[in-house]
């Protein structure tokens, strides 16, 4: 700092000195505008593609939108801090500022900032690779484990020292990509919807099995569980047993990013499909106590 402001002082009237200007003046402003420009196109740019990202389906065409969105938020970062740290070195030696002695403490300075800064190294490393693993990519839905808690939500941005997380909730979380411990892709490959179904003891189990199962020879058709669901819904059977209940469950192969979705409408149409055939279910009261510490 102190080596600039005697450059400054050594320039009685640097910006309006003609050789100065000629000199000078051109690199400044040229590499200002291509910094900005660098800035500009690359913040339009990553809009433009996670929106793409975002509105992607489960197919092929989907990943691969979404792993450019990714791809596109890395490189565009870096270019943009290389055009500014272009901008500084081209001002530093115009206002008087050796570069040469910079550049050359640069090794020294990395390695005292190494041990003040292993947090924000740790964070770099880790963000490299999370993008060369392909662990996620932006648009994904995914939970993330750090220490104690669990951040679950939507890949807004992958940066190289930070993940930005939508959570369900509508905020945003930053999480260190150094603090990631245990990564669940809620996006990748297939998902599976697990629905309990609670009806009263003095039901038929193998009726209710029957109901079910002629339930879903009709879903399997039905828009949009057609398009989410990777096989037909199973009914597994008794599951488990209270003092007011049978619980029957239900499992179903899901498209991943729909396994909730897939869960809610099975519930309801199940809830529906045993009302309408006159079996009963639990008094809701009597559910409640099965469930108390106990019992």
């Amino acid at each position: 700092m102190v080596a600039f402001m005697v450059g400054l002082v050594a320039l009685p009237t640097p910006f309006v000195d003609k050789l100065w200007w000629d000199a000078h003046g051109w690199p400044i402003a040229t590499t200002l505008l291509i910094a900005l420009a660098l800035t500009l196109t690359s913040r339009r740019w990553i809009a433009r593609f996670r929106k793409r990202a975002k509105a992607a389906g489960e197919d092929g065409e989907g990943r691969r939108l979404r792993r450019v969105a990714t791809v596109i938020g890395l490189v565009s970062g870096l270019a943009v801090a290389i055009g500014w740290f272009v901008f500084v070195l081209v001002l530093l030696d115009a206002v008087g500022v050796s570069i040469a002695p910079l550049l050359a403490s640069a090794g020294i300075a990395g390695v005292a900032l190494g041990f003040g800064a292993q947090t924000l190294v740790r964070d770099t490393i880790s963000g490299l690779f999370i993008f060369l693993e392909g662990q996620y990519d932006v648009g994904d839905v995914v939970d993330l484990t750090t220490g104690p808690a669990t951040v679950s939500g939507t890949v807004e941005s992958l940066n190289i020292r930070t993940t930005g997380i939508r959570q369900f909730d509508g905020s945003l979380s930053i999480v260190p990509n150094g603090a990631i411990e245990i990564t669940n892709n809620r996006t990748r490959g297939w998902g599976r919807a697990l629905v309990d179904l609670r009806v009263s003891l003095a039901e038929d189990a193998e009726r209710v099995r029957v109901v079910l199962e002629e339930l879903f020879d009709e879903l399997v058709e039905v828009a949009p569980l057609q398009d989410w669901l990777r096989q037909r819904p199973q009914v597994l059977g008794v599951t488990q047993l209270t003092d007011v209940s049978q619980v029957i469950r239900v499992v179903a192969e899901t498209v991943p990013a729909h396994r909730m979705d897939v869960e809610r409408l099975l519930r309801e149409r199940m809830v529906a499909r045993i009302g309408e055939r006159g079996i009963k279910s639990p008094p809701v009261a009597a559910t409640q106590r099965s469930h108390e510490p106990g019992r």
